[in-house]
């Protein structure tokens, strides 16, 4: 069927879920938001195109839907740059619909024209700037695909003013398949098989949890390794609402702001479960005094974290949804009570 550009936006957010938005009007996004105006969206209309931004990402961390913010050209756009810089240092899952200039003054440098597309490239896991309207379906498809998949972060499509305002033939596609982009899910069992040897050898293991494993909504699966090791467990600032802080394994916060019995486990810990953890500066302070004695095994969907800060013993590469139920599975009954008393000594 035909519809405008604006009409098209609105029913691919229907298509993927979409119930509520955040967002701040201004004159390129005035089509688009005609459309919204009775489509049975509801839109949260913030004070500032920051705050829209913001929300959306608390909301998709709450919800664990795709958070959907909009804004207008230029200011409008560049005030979203912070809160997008969060959601991908978070790998939080949020498409950010942003309203440009119409086509033919592209690059001209017209009234409020800004390339956002070149301005958030390095914190965004992918954009998209829609030059032909034709492709316009296809692209929001793909941003809301690539938002919530694999290593979930934000994704910016910039669409132009006159492309709201033009008819299109609306087809929304069903399945996304993407040439450069695959993302992972199962993994290689061998490599969660050598880490569940090392933690059977292991006599002071430290089980260490990050935002990863919310993300994956991997809970019971590190319930069932506590349970089954009897290692204590720290958590990073991502991870803190994953298992419960009076858990009797559970150490608290690891890093700068954690705990002294959390850092004291893992300066005196034989081995190192990293679940979904990215080894911030504000966990590890110098690298070289982290963890010092223990083999670290890191478990990661992203495989430019791996050896990116930490030079880990073991990598389990994949999805933690697949691995974690895989390891608990694996694992030995473990035998660290004297251990797990020294570190409840020191909490």
């Amino acid at each position: 069927m035909l519809l405008t550009g604006g009409q098209v936006v609105v029913n691919a957010l229907k298509e993927e879920g979409v119930d509520l938005v955040f967002g701040y009007p201004g004159g390129m996004a005035l089509p688009l938001y005609d459309c919204l105006y009775d489509s049975g969206i509801t839109h949260i209309l913030t004070r500032h195109e920051q705050g829209a931004v913001h929300a959306a990402d608390g909301y998709a961390r709450l919800s664990g839907k795709v958070g959907v913010c909009i804004s207008t050209s230029g200011p409008g756009a560049t005030n979203l740059v912070s809160g997008i810089a969060n959601a991908y240092i978070d790998s939080v899952p949020m498409v950010c619909i942003t309203c440009q200039v119409v086509t033919s003054v592209l690059g001209k440098d017209s009234f409020q024209e800004a390339d956002i597309s070149g301005i958030t490239t390095p914190i965004t896991k992918h954009n998209f700037m829609v030059k032909d309207k034709d492709t316009l379906s296809q692209t929001i498809a793909e941003a809301f695909y690539i938002a919530r998949t694999g290593r979930p972060g934000p994704v910016v499509v910039d669409i132009p003013k006159d492309i709201f305002t033009q008819e299109i033939w609306y087809d929304y596609p069903k399945n996304i398949h993407m040439k450069g982009y695959k993302p992972l899910g199962a993994g290689n069992a061998d490599e969660v098989s050598r880490v569940a040897d090392a933690l059977a050898a292991a006599q002071r293991p430290l089980i260490m949890i990050g935002g990863g494993t919310v993300l994956a909504e991997s809970r019971q699966a590190v319930l069932d390794l506590l349970q089954k090791t009897g290692a204590p467990l720290v958590s990073t600032l991502m991870g803190l609402s994953l298992i419960e802080r009076d858990h009797p394994q559970h150490l608290g916060m690891i890093g700068m702001h954690g705990t002294f019995a959390a850092n004291m486990a893992a300066c005196q810990c034989d081995m190192l479960l990293a679940l979904g953890c990215r080894f911030s500066d504000r966990v590890t302070g110098l690298i070289s005094k982290f963890a010092p004695t223990a083999k670290i095994a890191h478990f990661d969907i992203d495989p430019s974290e791996i050896n990116k800060i930490v030079r880990p013993r073991f990598r389990v590469l994949g999805d933690l949804r697949w691995s974690l139920p895989l390891l608990a599975e694996k694992a030995q009954e473990g035998h660290f009570g004297e251990w797990l008393t020294q570190c409840q000594a020191w909490a």
